[in-house]
């Protein structure tokens, strides 16, 4: 879903009053543009495997974004261990992959000295907001919804 959305239709579905898609999906999605901007900065940095890293973290930070969203709908559907497990699961592995992305990021501000350094820096503070944010949430999720 989020993929296939244009920013305007994202922002107006997290902005609507349903569970789905909500803090989960921003978070996966904060953390995917933290990602597109590590790969663009390891690419000025000359390290294309870092680049790839960051480009398949995008793709999979997405992908969780749609899970985080379907897993809270079920949740909500039907509160169990099953489905909590899922809303502490899915932002704990958002969290995981937006560290990831925090490392590459600092990998390419070392090797940086143009104005792409800012890239990095931002990729660097998105992914550890994401994380946090990510993290903060699995948290109240386990806490109980």
């Amino acid at each position: 879903m989020l993929n296939q959305l244009r920013i305007d239709e994202l922002l107006a579905a997290i902005g609507e009053r349903t569970p789905a898609p909500a803090s989960g999906a921003a978070t996966a999605l904060t953390a995917a543009l933290a990602a597109a901007l590590a790969e663009l900065s390891a690419r000025y940095a000359g390290n294309e495997g870092d680049a790839e890293r960051a480009n398949a973290l995008a793709a999979e930070l997405l992908r969780l974004g749609d899970a985080d969203a379907a897993a809270y709908a079920a949740f909500m559907a039907d509160r169990n261990d099953e489905t909590r497990a899922e809303i502490v699961r899915i932002p704990e592995e958002i969290a995981g992959h937006a560290d990831e992305v925090v490392a590459l990021a600092r990998r390419a501000a070392d090797e940086l000295t143009t104005s792409v350094a800012g890239d990095a820096r931002a990729a660097t503070e998105l992914g550890s907001a994401a994380a946090g944010v990510a993290r903060g949430l699995a948290d109240l999720n386990r806490a109980g919804s």
